[in-house]
């Protein structure tokens, strides 16, 4: 009698888990203590730079471990126009704005989006906040967004990595 009293508490907890009732920590993704960044892929046009994850960056569970001290992407969106030489797509849209990167700082201390953009509008002024991964923009006036990379005017330091925020993953420091 035992094995099916346990087989049918089994079976209950599993729909309960597939019905969403069990406990938000048993179901939420895991980062493994890890976070998105980002690096300067290229120079542009005009005072440009395209920043993106490149080939070791991970959008879904990240790719750093958040001990890590680590530059804040920082972006201010002053609606500036693309200029000669970049064609907004999809994968390096534009940012409508300059680029900048923070001190580094550990992935453990950006404990949310709120004290991330906090960093930039410290380090740089009011309006800057921390760059997320769909902040290119794309397609007729600019209405689409796109992902993976984007061209903005600025500078930022070749060789370094830096904790960039993604809206629709887990792979965030504060995740």
């Amino acid at each position: 009698m035992r094995p099916i009293k346990l087989a049918l508490s089994l079976g209950a907890a599993a729909l309960m888990v597939a019905a969403g009732a069990a406990s938000p920590a048993a179901a939420a993704p895991d980062n493994n203590g890890k976070a998105m960044t980002w690096t300067l892929l290229s120079d542009g046009p005009s005072g440009t730079v395209q920043v993106g994850g490149g080939p070791l960056s991970n959008a879904y569970t990240g790719d750093t471990d958040i001990s890590t001290a680590l530059p804040v992407l920082c972006l201010k969106i002053d609606n500036s126009a693309a200029p000669a030489g970049i064609t907004p797509g999809f994968y390096a849209g534009w940012a409508r704005g300059t680029v900048a990167a923070s001190n580094p700082i550990r992935g453990t201390r950006l404990t949310s989006r709120a004290v991330a953009d906090n960093v930039c509008a410290n380090t740089f002024g009011s309006g800057w906040r921390m760059a997320e991964f769909h902040d290119g923009r794309y397609g007729p006036n600019l209405e689409s967004s796109g992902g993976w990379s984007f061209w903005a005017k600025g500078e930022v330091p070749a060789g370094t990595r830096f904790w960039t925020a993604i809206n629709d993953q887990p792979a965030n420091p504060w995740n």
